[in-house]
């Protein structure tokens, strides 16, 4: 699929972006975001209906399962609760110091509170989402962006105590900041990204390269640049003291199994389920699909000739994924971030006829909700 390149040139600082936030932005993404909440409620009514069949309840399945436990106990107990067993290293500090503040000062439980900062923090990520496919080639594509993104096959995790909600959120706005110039709010939220997920690396990225490209024309480019990765590096850096050695976060992730191999394990396992399993689980494989679709998703946005800090955000983020020789079956929730991949699809929509659109949408609506039920109630393992 082609589309007309879009030349990555910052807005100057002084100009006004082009969905700046306020009463009229608002306004402006509205159908953005009632599109991502009508998909996003019709997902969590399937999910109520099917965990009732199957005698479970809707709230701890989105609030109380998996990785949500670990940022929990976090939140309650902060780092040096197991001292002997460092494996919450893995897990960024910038949720669950959220959810641990926000407790301070809401009623509930931390669950809830935290159920509710992701559902809170997937609208602004929605409506960053939304930015980002306006400014490009206008409010149509980007609110096909925004619906795609909540139709995406896993994107119950959305709306579960987890950070793909924050750390959408954060990286989106970033990479609008950029796109517009606006040096200072692009490298702050970089290092709010950096604190959030591993894969803040790929944001930082996307802020260094822009940066760096900008800094003969302007200052605040080079201290963007310089600024960016600070979230990511502190953290990694914490890490390093606390366990006393220099790789100590890496030897955390090798504890749960993560390191970097190139992509040796992703081409192993891709031919595993797709191709040489008898029975392979139906969920893997969806995994395995995502993961093929989102490199050739690449390929369409690398020919379309993205702007530059987008196709580093995204190529950083697969490269990170796919290089990954660790677990398989997160995979696809590690990509929910990498909403430019959607780009080509959203421009391609948006410039079909409407019934053609309403039905491609409709289409990727009711499967992101049963694919979400089966994720939940059916594989049995963590998304």
């Amino acid at each position: 699929m082609s589309v007309a390149p879009v030349p990555y040139v910052p807005t100057p600082r002084t100009a006004a972006p082009a969905a700046a936030p306020g009463r009229g932005a608002l306004r402006h993404a509205a159908p953005a975001l009632l599109g991502f909440l009508a998909v996003r409620l019709l997902g969590l009514a399937v999910l109520a209906r099917w965990a009732h069949l199957r005698g479970h309840g809707l709230w701890p399945l989105l609030a109380r399962t998996w990785d949500s436990l670990w940022y929990l106990d976090i939140a309650g107990h902060g780092y040096t609760a197991q001292p002997d067993y460092p494996r919450n290293l893995a897990f960024f500090p910038l949720f669950p110091g959220l959810v641990r503040g926000l407790s301070a000062v809401l009623p509930g439980s931390r669950a809830s509170v935290a159920l509710g900062l992701a559902v809170v923090c997937s609208l602004v990520a929605a409506w960053g989402v939304f930015a980002v496919g306006d400014r490009l080639h206008g409010r149509r594509t980007g609110t096909v962006l925004a619906v795609l993104w909540g139709a995406s096959p896993v994107a119950a995790v959305e709306w579960m105590g987890y950070t793909e909600s924050l750390f959408t959120a954060l990286a989106a706005w970033a990479l609008y900041a950029v796109l517009g110039g606006r040096w200072a709010w692009a490298a702050g939220l970089a290092v709010a990204a950096g604190l959030t997920r591993p894969t803040g690396l790929a944001v930082a990225a996307a802020v260094c390269t822009a940066g760096l490209l900008a800094a003969r024309r302007e200052r605040r480019a080079l201290a963007a640049a310089l600024t960016a990765p600070l979230g990511w590096l502190g953290y990694v850096g914490w890490v390093a003291l606390v366990r006393g050695r220099w790789d100590g976060y890496f030897e955390v992730q090798r504890r749960w199994g993560n390191a970097w191999d190139g992509g040796a394990v992703t081409l192993r396992e891709l031919r595993r389920y797709l191709v040489h399993s008898p029975s392979p689980s139906f969920f893997l494989s969806v995994v395995s699909v995502v993961l093929l679709l989102s490199a050739a998703l690449y390929a369409c946005c690398l020919a379309d000739r993205q702007p530059l800090p987008l196709l580093v955000f995204t190529g950083v983020l697969l490269l990170v994924v796919l290089g990954s020789d660790g677990v398989w079956f997160p995979r696809a929730r590690f990509l929910l971030p990498g909403f430019p991949l959607l780009l080509p699809l959203a421009v391609g929509i948006a410039r079909a006829r409407r019934h053609v659109a309403a039905l491609v949408l409709t289409g990727a609506a009711l499967s992101s909700a049963w694919l979400g039920g089966h994720m939940l109630l059916v594989w049995g393992g963590a998304p």
